[in-house]
């Protein structure tokens, strides 16, 4: 099953044998109308809504505290990274920085990313993704004010924790690509990412079990559609609970799973 059929890209999306459809869009019952002009401050009312702004908690930081989102049983984290989810207002707009990795690299190749990397020992997942932004797209980290975080995507059977922050940039901000690492930066408004037919859940089964699945073996995989590219995997899970969280529609999500 091809995503969104007849819309093309240029990465090759490495589909296992089985997959079925999912299920709706956790904002699919919403208001049309409700899913556009979404500012900045109603990012933040959000995130404050559900607990997620640096100003109320830290992110989760210990396997234990991760129990919910494991995807094996719970091993020490040994391998750290953030992602900066960068956020800024235009024409009463909300809208996300994206960047498309090289197609030389090892791994994820072609893959549609947030900017972020590996944390470097003493890191906080705020330094760690201010860091890589900078390194990756030029992003100056003194334009970053640092507001929230999303929930991290655990992999204990690899020992390694990816934690999502979120910051709000004043303006469209003023990038360059790093080559060695990145084929092509855009931005996208989340309204665009909350229309009609622009998200797909798919539902993957390997053949190798995957710990953390539902009872039939099968986990969720959430593709989003913007102009030439396919936004999925760990970027596309970020982008659908900062959407859900934004929607007020994270027990809709929750319903679901994360994966």
């Amino acid at each position: 099953m091809t995503p969104f059929e007849g819309h093309e890209f240029p990465q090759l999306i490495p589909t296992p044998e089985y997959v079925v459809a999912g299920r709706e869009a956790p904002w699919a019952r919403l208001d049309v109308a409700s899913r556009r002009g979404i500012t900045l401050e109603q990012v933040r009312t959000a995130l404050g809504r559900d607990g997620r702004l640096f100003s109320q908690a830290r992110p989760p930081d210990e396997p234990a505290e991760m129990g919910l989102v494991a995807d094996a049983e719970q091993a020490l984290i040994t391998r750290r990274s953030a992602v900066l989810a960068v956020l800024f207002e235009e024409a009463g707009e909300v809208r996300v920085v994206l960047t498309r990795r090289s197609f030389a690299l090892r791994s994820h190749r072609g893959e549609i990313a947030l900017p972020g990397g590996r944390s470097e020992p003493g890191e906080s997942p705020e330094e760690a993704a201010l860091r890589e932004a900078f390194e990756e797209i030029g992003l100056d980290p003194g334009s970053v004010s640092i507001v929230g975080w999303l929930t991290p995507i655990v992999t204990f059977a690899s020992g390694s924790a990816i934690q999502p922050v979120i910051g709000f940039v004043d303006g469209r901000p003023s990038l360059h690509a790093n080559p060695d690492e990145v084929e092509r930066i855009f931005d996208v408004a989340l309204a665009d990412l909350l229309a009609e037919g622009n998200f797909l859940e798919q539902r993957w089964r390997r053949d190798t079990p995957r710990p953390g699945a539902d009872a039939d073996g099968s986990f969720p995989i959430y593709f989003f559609r913007v102009p030439g590219e396919v936004v999925w995997g760990a970027t596309g899970r970020v982008l659908t609970e900062l959407l859900a969280v934004v929607t007020g529609t994270t027990d809709a999500m929750a319903r679901g799973r994360l994966a």
